[in-house]
């Protein structure tokens, strides 16, 4: 179990195992058997190619254990909106807490609008990366089933539970 207030390092990979992305800080707000969920604020954030940039906005991120998604909810002066990784299940080694990303994504507006993102990424990674049938199975129906939990307003789409999350960060 992380520890509430412990820093971790979070980092996403590819299905073929490189790596995709580095955010050098997150603060662990939460974990339980189904989720970890951590926040952070001006994170830098390191590409596989070195480059480098600070994340604008605060956010709460949901990363789960059984579920092939995580959830970043952002947090903007006008209100909550998230984005959605269709992703591996979050697993913690000590080093970081790492996930694979599956290229599909999902932007929610503030006023509550999806749009699924990066389609022809997925389709080209599928081909390059010779997804599993399984994979592909797993991932379409967890993009069902998150489309629905969006629809729904399920935790974390309520953007009072983002807020709640967030203000317990700026304690910490």
């Amino acid at each position: 179990m992380l520890s509430i207030g412990k820093k971790v390092v979070v980092q996403s990979y590819k299905h073929d195992k490189t790596l995709h992305r580095i955010w050098q800080e997150a603060t662990v707000l939460h974990e339980d058997d189904e989720k970890i969920i951590v926040a952070n604020k001006r994170t830098k954030v390191i590409e596989a190619n070195g480059r480098f940039w600070f994340t604008k906005e605060p956010s709460v991120t949901y990363f789960f254990k059984h579920q092939w998604y995580n959830v970043i909810g952002i947090i903007k002066p006008t209100g909550i909106s998230y984005y959605c990784n269709l992703s591996s299940p979050i697993t913690y080694d000590q080093e970081a807490l790492k996930y694979i990303d599956y290229d599909l994504d999902v932007k929610v507006s503030i006023d509550h609008l999806q749009t699924l993102l990066d389609q022809n990424e997925y389709k080209k990674h599928q081909a390059m990366m010779s997804y599993p049938k399984e994979i592909t199975s797993i991932l379409e129906q967890e993009l069902q089933h998150l489309q629905r939990r969006i629809m729904q307003m399920n935790e974390p789409f309520q953007p009072e539970v983002i807020q709640r999350w967030y203000t317990i960060f700026q304690t910490l």
